[in-house]
């Protein structure tokens, strides 16, 4: 049973850990599931919606912790799907809701594409969220695909906007940056639900705060009358956990060699100009840089994805440049990617199948050399759940149908649990909620003492400050900065990150 109130001009914070009911909520209030019982009411009107159209209709508008987007369309396109503004007065009959629907608007030229162009570019003006509206969404960067899902909000014209975990992909200027949009917002009358795991950003931007714990509400609070501690306790009772790493674990072992490499995209464009470092065994190497300015061209090099134009990798001083992905893998290559959806689950399938994936060429998931051995998997799987704490109710529970919290810790536990080194992880803790994360970080530091070697990316920039022995920041596809993280806080971090220090 959930109770929640939000007014209008209100920031109201949703706080709670994975699986405390905050994506069911959410679902239920944008139409994507229905409620068992109780009601919900908007400007006084009891409403029960059927679809996320009766809440869109109503003035709720939802930015999805993971992107409802298609890769195969422009932002233009991808913004005013559903809404495209029609010449003449063929309105909603001619409202296109699938890719060829798209194409037969276009080319016979019924959608007034420069009236909706031209809103677009006012709204990125007015809200900070710059976009090149040409541009085709699979060739974006995480952050630059929010941003558009943000847009889209604004563009149907909703009056109540639920923002799932927003900041997760943003350095701490970008997140002045929103703050100071959703205040606008705000003050022209918007009601604003807002996600978010990171504590002291709920207390700098909430009017009100809900805390849910195993689907209910527990507390409603004023910012101005409790602190982090407080919450992190009414949601997980216990202390507020910090990534700090003290102890010193680096040896003489070199995991990775990156040699002055170069790598460019599908359109030949170059995005990665140079690039060149090393991680030891027993070392955890951070790597800082606003989403789009290399650090996923630099991860898929890394694993054979992207092809490396010049330039050597090295795994425990192998040269590995010309080796295929299964290869690396096989040779002890662990990588978390940083969207679990689109590179790390098949969400169709059970908890026991996405535990071994990257690994299925390997013993003991094996046999024969041929025959995945489903009991020794099922086995492995429930190893990853009891000591990652994968709340799901089996190893046949289908993934997709676990919150994305327990998601991604089913995958930081495939790979921890294999004995990798070295481990690529790409945004560990992102959209997790503080014990979670905590219990990842450590995971992380234990890993690193027995000699793990580890690339972090991560745009939690305490996480990289926290945990790593040396940090490096990429700007426009090039390392342009090697920093002591004992020397360098985050504003400072930030400041390389987008070019402001020298």
């Amino acid at each position: 049973a959930i109770d929640l109130t939000g007014e209008a001009g209100e920031i109201h914070a949703i706080c709670g850990e994975n699986g405390a009911g905050k994506s069911t909520l959410m679902k239920i209030l944008y139409g994507m599931q229905p409620p068992d019982e109780g009601r919900i009411e908007v400007l006084g009107d009891k409403r029960r919606f059927s679809s996320p159209k009766d809440a869109i209709d109503v003035g709720i508008g939802m930015v999805h912790q993971h992107f409802m987007l298609a890769d195969n369309l422009t932002v233009l396109e991808n913004v005013i799907l559903g809404a495209e503004p029609a010449k003449g007065s063929l309105g909603d009959s001619l409202r296109a809701r699938a890719r060829l629907l798209q194409l037969l608007f276009r080319a016979l030229s019924l959608v007034d594409f420069a009236t909706a162009r031209a809103r677009l570019r006012r709204l990125g003006d007015a809200y900070g969220l710059e976009l090149d509206l040409d541009d085709m969404v699979g060739t974006l960067e995480v952050g630059e695909r929010q941003r558009i899902e943000i847009i889209k909000v604004l563009y149907r014209g909703a009056r109540i906007l639920i923002l799932d975990e927003p900041t997760a992909v943003l350095v701490p200027q970008e997140v002045e940056e929103l703050f100071r949009n959703m205040r606008e917002l705000k003050a022209e009358g918007h009601t604003i639900i807002f996600i978010d795991h990171k504590l002291d950003e709920v207390l700098a931007i909430a009017d009100t705060i809900t805390v849910l714990r195993q689907g209910r509400s527990v507390a409603t609070v004023k910012p101005e009358d409790v602190t982090a501690q407080d919450l992190a306790e009414l949601m997980v009772g216990s202390e507020l956990p910090t990534p700090e790493t003290r102890e010193v674990t680096v040896t003489d072992r070199t995991a990775i060699e990156v040699r002055g490499i170069s790598a460019a995209d599908e359109a030949g464009v170059t995005r990665l100009r140079s690039v060149g470092f090393s991680v030891q065994c027993g070392e955890i190497v951070g790597v800082a840089g606003v989403e789009g300015n290399g650090q996923a061209e630099l991860v898929e090099a890394i694993l054979g994805i992207a092809l490396v134009t010049e330039g050597s990798i090295h795994l425990h001083g192998e040269d590995v440049t010309d080796w295929s992905v299964r290869r690396r893998r096989e040779a002890g290559l662990g990588y978390i990617p940083e969207d679990r959806h689109r590179r790390g689950l098949l969400l169709p399938a059970p908890v026991w199948e996405n535990s071994f994936l990257g690994h299925q060429t390997q013993p003991p998931f094996l046999r024969s050399g041929l025959w995945i051995d489903e009991d020794a998997s099922k086995g492995h799987a429930s190893d990853v759940i009891r000591h990652f704490d994968v709340r799901t109710p089996g190893v046949h529970t289908h993934v997709q149908a676990l919150s994305g919290g327990n998601q991604q810790k089913l995958v930081v536990g495939r790979e921890m649990s294999t004995g990798c080194n070295p481990l690529i992880a790409a945004h560990p803790t992102r959209g997790i909620d503080v014990g979670s994360q905590a219990a990842i970080w450590e995971e992380l530091r234990r890993a690193r003492a027995g000699g793990l070697g580890v690339l972090l990316v991560s745009a939690d920039l305490e996480e990289l400050i926290g945990l790593s022995d040396t940090l490096l920041v990429m700007l426009r596809g090039e390392i342009v900065a090697r920093l002591d993280p004992a020397e360098v806080g985050p504003r400072e971090l930030g400041a390389y990150m987008t070019g402001a220090a020298a």
